[in-house]
């Protein structure tokens, strides 16, 4: 009983067989390795092992927005398909193809006055865009109208916390991520970076760890400290960039205080992968509201840039 279809894109980390049905429509991003562009399919056309071995042996890929031609055959597509259609984007606060995405939208409706697409911003990124996606597919398999799933989209993206731990900050300075300077430090400290998404769609370093054993330990403690304590929301994305006994290390700590975890394991893309590098490690879930977290002077800085 489908009302409306999806439209996702392939920064959301999700093992593609998720994707791969009716209904939803993937977009995959660019990326650029060597001087040639590849698309970021998922892991079906390159394993996870020849891309991360790459970056291994010194490659430094670079990634590319989507392309105003892509953009417009997929909401054409829709188009023609007829069906009311929302797309999940990739957070403005990492790319700038969610700015793209809205000006081709209205130019197809300036052409298709009568069609229906929402477009929203998740301020999400990777295995936490996943978590999101993931729900939205549920809630539009349960009826939900386009209207209706948009405006569920855009206030559950508050709900999906994340952490994630990088081997150094190198690969997110080189891609403009993070400041110089925190990279520097992260550095010369010879820590592990523990990172998030705020409420604006952007990364924030939140703690460090002494080695990679301590911080899968604090990943899965900020699991069990942040987790939405309600019981219906117990299934969490696990990712990780060529870096599965960690993950795997992960899921068991996390298992020993909740039997019932439901886990979606993720291999983090070529695209996310150029940005986070190699040893990537990250969990995503349902929490609480991340804007209660926030203190009283940002909360009136959203209200007077006109956030929610």
């Amino acid at each position: 009983m489908r009302n409306c279809n999806l439209i996702v894109d392939s920064c959301c980390d999700l093992p593609p067989e998720m994707l791969d049905r009716e209904g939803i429509q993937l977009l995959k991003f660019p990326y650029i390795v060597d001087g040639k562009t590849f698309d970021d399919d998922l892991f079906q056309s390159i394993s996870a092992a020849e891309f991360y071995g790459q970056m291994k042996e010194g490659a430094e890929p670079s990634t590319a927005q989507l392309s105003v031609p892509l953009l417009m055959a997929a909401f054409e597509t829709a188009v023609a398909e007829g069906v009311p259609t929302v797309y999940l984007s990739f957070s403005s606060g990492l790319s700038g193809s969610y700015d793209t995405a809205m000006l081709v939208r209205d130019q197809v409706l300036e052409a298709h006055p009568d069609f229906e697409l929402h477009i929203v911003d998740t301020k999400l990124a990777s295995v936490a865009e996943g978590v999101l996606v993931y729900e939205a597919i549920r809630q539009m398999d349960n009826g939900m109208t386009a209207k209706e799933l948009a405006d569920w989209a855009e206030e559950a993206r508050f709900f999906v916390d994340c952490e994630f731990m990088v081997e150094d900050l190198e690969a997110l300075r080189r891609g403009g991520r993070i400041p110089a300077s925190v990279a520097v430090a992260g550095a010369a400290l010879d820590v592990k970076p523990l990172l998030t998404i705020d409420t604006e769609g952007k990364l924030q370093l939140i703690g460090v760890a002494r080695g990679r054993k301590k911080g899968i330990r604090a990943l899965a403690e900020y699991f069990q400290k942040n987790a939405a304590q309600d019981g219906t929301s117990n299934y969490l994305t696990i990712g990780n960039a060529d870096a599965a006994k960690d993950a795997q290390r992960l899921q068991d700590l996390i298992r020993k205080e909740d039997e019932g975890a439901f886990f979606i394991p993720c291999s983090i893309g070529p695209v996310i992968g150029a940005h986070v590098g190699v040893g990537m490690v990250a969990v995503s879930f349902w929490g609480a509201d991340k804007r209660e977290k926030l203190s009283v002077a940002d909360r009136i800085a959203r209200r007077v840039k006109g956030g929610k």
